[in-house]
């Protein structure tokens, strides 16, 4: 995972898709001279993609504290004294600008307005970022989630409670259908395994499987996806479909009659073991 993949998708701005590590996705939005980046695990590759198109950084996102995601931000911040975004609450000493639920922040030297979503649950202090451009072209609506929604699936509780990740994950479904879903890892084949196990018979399940496994084995990207994709796929959004329960029940992992925050815990266990 070495080549930059370029997706234009609004008028003026767009998305470089930057590999890292094994299966890390940095996003780099530019307008053609400027740029920022989102959650930077790596700066090599940022800055390989800086250079190849002569881009200057203006600006740092981060969602939340794990070395994959911020640990390339000292090495770009040798090179470009820039604010670095991020959550209040997740103990990144490196946050000049904290963020927290409700606020909005416009990306220094882009056309740019991002609002701030609390989702707590993979981290405590774990923060998303949208891109709200109602009226826009197809593909202006964007979300920058980290690890706490995938593609067909979510991310691990490491700090957080199953009550906090399904509420987090709530806020997330909510988005408008077309939301672009720009998660940080390449995990969906895998997660659709255990999503045909959860539900088998969903169609676009099954559809989503075709489509993302020809994506692959072409070398490209399964993400992003969007929110509408994500809710008739997702199992971890789709929690309360009486299949999903059935199949908890069925494998011996939930009582009969459990609470949806029942459910959401036996669905997350499961998956840890998958």
């Amino acid at each position: 995972m070495t080549t930059p993949l370029r997706t234009q998708l609004a008028a003026q701005l767009a998305i470089l898709t930057l590999p890292a590590f094994k299966d890390n996705y940095l996003w780099l939005i530019h307008d053609g001279s400027n740029a920022a980046i989102v959650d930077p695990g790596d700066a090599a590759p940022v800055k390989a993609a800086l250079a190849a198109h002569k881009l200057r950084l203006t600006a740092i996102l981060l969602t939340h504290h794990h070395a994959d995601h911020i640990g390339g931000v000292p090495g770009l911040l040798q090179d470009w004294d820039v604010p670095v975004f991020g959550p209040r609450n997740d103990g990144i000493a490196l946050v000049t600008h904290p963020l927290g639920e409700g606020e909005r922040i416009g990306v220094p030297g882009l056309d740019l307005a991002l609002d701030v979503v609390d989702v707590p649950g993979h981290t405590l202090g774990h923060i998303a970022y949208v891109r709200r451009a109602p009226g826009r072209d197809a593909g202006a609506n964007w979300l920058f989630c980290g690890d706490t929604l995938f593609g067909a699936g979510c991310g691990r509780l490491f700090e957080g409670t199953p009550q906090q990740m399904m509420a987090s994950l709530g806020k997330l479904a909510a988005l408008p259908d077309d939301t672009l879903v720009y998660c940080a890892h390449e995990y969906t084949l895998s997660n659709l395994r255990f999503a045909q196990a959860v539900e088998p018979g969903n169609a676009a399940l099954d559809a989503r499987v075709r489509a993302d496994g020809a994506q692959r084995e072409a070398g490209l990207p399964t993400i992003p996806s969007t929110v509408g994709l994500e809710r008739a796929t997702n199992p971890f959004l789709r929690h309360d479909e009486a299949r999903i329960v059935q199949s908890l029940v069925e494998a011996g992992r939930l009582m009969p009659g459990g609470a949806p925050v029942d459910v959401f815990a036996a669905l997350r266990e499961w998956k840890n073991t998958f």
